[in-house]
């Protein structure tokens, strides 16, 4: 659905510098608009969260930005890695806030999407040429989910030779002068895990499915989770793994996994498709109801899931605010207006007692 106003200004809160203690590089809200940033990693930390866990959720502050000021047509490149689930609501995200500012300004405001998903996975050169071809196209703006977080400074280079503004979504490469629209995938892990534990007892074995290796998300929501089980004395790491944020790969590494017969306590998975595989391969193994499961995005399978008591606990990761604040930023931008490094779209903690709440929102 289209932010409304008020909405594009909640999607675009400002942020300085999050406190990441690992490398940043990334695959969603019922807080007030006016709340900063600062304040959401509070309002969704689970109150009997241990103190140790609390402390290590990185802190974040900012200010709303104005919505943009749309003068003339524009026209936005979106280069996304592919369109699965999650993404394909921040797809819908852009489309929106694009209609929404078409109405809004009597302009028309365009997304042109494409795909840089070929042979079976996401491929940095692909989008490399996207990128380019939407320069040689004369967009008005680009905004990107990059395929490889460490290797998106050719498309930045691209888009400023070409005078064009770029905004990075959903996956941080931190690239300066380059803004980002997204979450604090850190703080994601961290919550996620934190909720596990206080489920599990403090107690047990605990296995992690992480994403794709090169993105920023994979690399701080595992840091996160193994953050917290170092807090917790019962509870240990035995297995980590890259599942590449798919469900069919979730599935045959968690069957793996229990193929060896070793203790399986917890499931604390990078995202809900992978935590949705491991979660059939438990039903399978007739082990349902004796490993507990998490994972982050609050899908609306994810959610159905925990409905049906089968996934714990998962984290919101808002899909299409983060879709409208990029197409918001783009716009700001291509009407010569300035924005903030980084626009934080909090994620919010989703258990058993609200999740009635984040039905329907992913």
């Amino acid at each position: 659905m289209g932010l409304n106003r008020m909405g594009r200004v909640a999607a675009l809160m400002a942020t300085g510098a999050l406190v990441f203690a690992a490398c940043s590089n990334t695959g969603s809200s019922s807080a007030p608009a006016t709340q900063a940033a600062s304040q959401a990693p509070a309002a969704s930390q689970p109150a009997s969260a241990p103190a140790s866990a609390a402390a290590s959720a990185p802190a974040s502050a900012g200010a709303a930005l104005p919505p943009p000021t749309v003068t003339k047509d524009l026209v936005i490149g979106a280069a996304f890695p592919q369109v699965d689930t999650f993404l394909g609501k921040v797809k819908d995200g852009m489309e929106a806030e694009a209609a929404a500012l078409s109405t809004a300004s009597g302009h028309k405001v365009t997304v042109n999407v494409t795909s840089a998903f070929v042979n079976g996975q996401e491929d940095v050169a692909t989008q490399l040429s996207q990128v380019e071809n939407f320069v040689s196209q004369g967009v008005d703006a680009i905004v990107v989910i990059p395929v490889d977080t460490s290797a998106a400074q050719p498309m930045t280079d691209a888009a400023k030779a070409a005078n064009i503004p770029l905004v990075y979504v959903n996956r941080n490469p931190s690239i300066a002068d380059n803004p980002y629209v997204g979450s604090d995938s850190l703080y994601a892990g961290t919550v996620e895990m934190t909720e596990l534990a206080k489920l599990a007892g403090g107690k047990g074995n605990v296995v992690i499915l992480q994403g794709q290796t090169n993105n920023e998300a994979a690399v701080l929501r595992t840091q996160g989770c193994n953050d917290v089980v170092a807090k917790n004395p019962g509870m240990k790491v035995t297995k980590t793994q890259s599942g590449n944020w798919a469900r069919d790969q979730g599935l045959s590494i968690m069957e793996n996994w229990l193929q060896t017969g070793d203790q399986i306590d917890v499931v604390c998975a990078n995202n809900d498709e992978m935590a949705l595989g491991a979660i059939k391969a438990i039903d399978d193994a007739g082990k349902t109801g004796k490993i507990i499961v998490g994972g982050v995005d609050a899908t609306a399978d994810a959610l159905a899931a925990m409905q049906a008591g089968t996934l714990a606990t998962t984290v919101f990761q808002n899909a299409k605010g983060q879709g409208g604040g990029g197409v918001d930023a783009a716009a700001t931008l291509a009407g010569g207006g300035s924005v903030p490094p980084l626009i934080d779209i909090p994620y919010e903690l989703v258990t058993k007692d609200n999740l009635s709440q984040y039905l329907g929102k992913n």
